[in-house]
């Protein structure tokens, strides 16, 4: 059980990365009193400078010096070969943690980094807001509708041409593919359950040291259930044809979610579903952080929760790199 902060004071929160999602950090706390971001630390002095400016709080030159601050929570928003160290730094030095997924590249520093929270009587969060979100919900109500689930299909296919020679394209700071992108797994194992056996594919274009063009990963999935699902994960200049679908097929019906436009389909016909709205979540997932550091209610989603779906993507990433089925 973590221990509640004090509620007389604010919660003063010291920030690591200077990105979009940084940026809409920073801005939620500046709307919420229970909270006050007083430092940043950035990729470069220029970049943490000008964040700080716009923020109106301490530029931090190194994560060492901003770990000395007098600060209740360590918010981690940089890149993702970056937060495993930089959680375990915060966790050392007695802070709360909230760092956007994934928690680690390797699976087993995420074990540890889970560990050393607990031994530290510290919060540590994974953002998860994939599992807060229209789509994610619509799933879990109208699942019960389709009865027997028995096959799913995932797919997000982004086309960029050019493809961006950032960290999001680069193999080493952005991991495997679904170890980056491990949401994608996450809503299946949050549906799902537990799975028995993976088998994966990954297939990267244009290399550039460590940078690529594009990237494809195609995965199987058999859950301990006997549900088998895909999931297809492609960005870059030679994909195509954009797609945002998630279809689950069950015994009496099916559910097709195709970007905005849901739908349950069964022996009576098509039913439209709403989706709800993915503005916001982030605002959603701050104020739940809060809400658990002063009262200690529950957050939405555990670290063991978090961990799984990481196992299955570096399962994944085992199976891609020998071509076998991996066992979970």
């Amino acid at each position: 059980m973590v221990n509640s902060l004090e509620t007389n004071t604010p919660i003063r929160v010291g920030l690591v990365g200077t990105g979009y999602v940084a940026k809409l950090r920073a801005e939620i706390l500046q709307q919420d009193d229970r909270a006050k971001l007083v430092a940043v630390v950035g990729s470069t002095p220029e970049k943490t400078a000008e964040f700080a400016q716009k923020y109106d709080v301490e530029a931090i030159a190194s994560i060492k010096d901003l770990l000395n601050l007098d600060i209740d929570l360590v918010i981690v928003a940089t890149i993702n070969s970056e937060h495993g160290a930089v959680c375990r730094q915060a966790l050392q030095q007695g802070k709360h943690v909230v760092v956007e997924y994934p928690l680690s590249l390797d699976v087993y520093e995420a074990e540890e980094l889970i560990n050393l929270a607990s031994r530290q009587n510290k919060l540590l969060h994974v953002e998860h807001i994939e599992l807060l979100g229209g789509l994610h919900q619509a799933l879990k109500e109208n699942l019960a509708a389709i009865g027997n689930p028995f096959y799913a299909r995932y797919s997000t296919l982004n086309h960029q041409s050019p493809a961006p020679q950032r960290w999001t394209y680069n193999k080493t700071l952005f991991g495997f593919p679904l170890s980056g992108a491990v949401s994608r797994l996450h809503r299946l194992t949050d549906l799902f359950g537990t799975v028995a056996t993976i088998s994966c594919q990954n297939r990267y274009w244009g290399m550039d040291g460590e940078f690529f063009k594009a990237c494809l990963c195609t995965t199987q999935l058999q859950f301990t259930s006997g549900l088998i699902a895909e999931v297809v994960y492609g960005k870059g200049e030679t994909i195509w044809l954009e797609e945002r679908k998630f279809t689950v097929d069950g015994e009496k019906g099916g559910l097709s979610f195709d970007k905005e436009d849901g739908k349950l389909i069964n022996s009576e016909g098509t039913k439209p579903i709403e989706i709800g709205t993915r503005r916001g979540l982030f605002a959603k997932d701050t104020a739940m952080v809060l809400e658990h550091l002063i009262n200690g209610t529950q957050v939405y989603v555990s670290s063991a929760a978090s961990l799984y779906a990481l196992k299955v993507a570096d399962a994944a990433r085992r199976s891609a790199q020998t071509g076998q089925t991996v066992a979970l």
